[in-house]
């Protein structure tokens, strides 16, 4: 095996295990800022969730309490605000999702289903979590939930949903009397989910991924070949010539020209003292001539 095949041996080993290290550290790297990224745009819509129904709170129901009495208006309920925001949301991008949640809604459409009755059992077990995050499957694709607990801080909210009796009754002849009652002060009730695609982020991680590796293959193929080039000019070609002069010299042909090795380093200094080597033979088989 010769000299250059064993370095490349050696260099195609460390390539390849650089490759392999920095292409899983980076890609972990991207993959993780990509879902950080997602968390960002759910963060957002879930503070633009809250945004709405403080509105709600603030300037709409003010202006809306005189005619409860007359009829029941779900525009000042504040989680209608912030769900008719994001349906309008979804008409441009049905993937973008937001519910609020609720074990025993007033509104049958906000029941829970089993996997969002499980993140709200989380939040009813430890009174210390204000936040989950995770991933599930939904017909466009991987999507990224995140989701933060409901719970009855305010009294007022117990005028709607303690005693049927307590309610409004334009709301009872709306939504029935079988639902939404029962609440307790601090109890969490149920979680406002929001739901962001992982697809695109994704995708665009995946993209920045193959271009770093070729990238990196590009730039390792190029080291690849000016460290055989500079190994084959530098070492492998004078160490032939010094073989050739050599092998000439042992076969007594003393006319062959010495190694020309100009410069200072390690090849040079080989073959100045290939040199005086050379010369001292000669002088030897001059004396055995004599």
């Amino acid at each position: 095996m010769t000299l250059t095949t064993k370095i490349n041996l050696a260099l195609s080993a460390v390539f390849v295990a650089g490759l392999c290290i920095t292409g899983y550290i980076s890609r972990a790297i991207l993959q993780e800022n990509a879902k950080q990224e997602v968390i960002t745009h759910a963060g957002l819509m879930m503070e633009s969730a809250y945004a709405a129904r403080s509105y709600t709170i603030q300037q709409v129901r003010p202006l809306l309490a005189d005619r409860l009495d007359d009829v029941f208006l779900p525009q000042t309920v504040p989680s209608y605000a912030a769900t008719q925001q994001f349906t309008q949301l979804r008409q441009t991008h049905p993937e973008y999702w937001y519910k609020e949640s609720t074990l025993n809604p007033t509104n049958p459409a906000n029941r829970s289903t089993e996997w969002e009755a499980d993140i709200i059992q989380q939040f009813r077990n430890n009174a210390e979590l204000n936040e989950v995050t995770g991933e599930r499957q939904t017909p466009t694709g991987p999507s990224l939930y995140l989701a933060r607990p409901m719970r009855v801080n305010e009294p007022g909210c117990l005028n709607c949903h303690g005693l049927p009796g307590d309610a409004p009754p334009t709301m009872m002849s709306l939504y029935g009397s079988n639902n939404g009652f029962s609440w307790k002060m601090n109890e969490v009730v149920g979680s406002q989910i929001v739901s962001v695609p992982l697809s695109v982020p994704y995708e665009r991680a995946k993209y920045a991924f193959r271009v770093f590796m070729v990238s990196q293959m590009a730039v390792l193929a190029a080291i690849f070949v000016v460290v055989n080039v500079a190994l084959r000019l530098i070492v492998i070609r004078p160490v032939r010539q010094m073989a050739t002069i050599a092998d000439q010299v042992s076969s007594g042909d003393l006319e062959v020209p010495e190694f020309d090795g100009d410069g200072a380093d390690e090849i040079a200094q080989l073959g100045h003292s290939f040199n005086r080597m050379r010369r001292s033979v000669e002088k030897a088989m001059e004396i055995l001539g004599r």
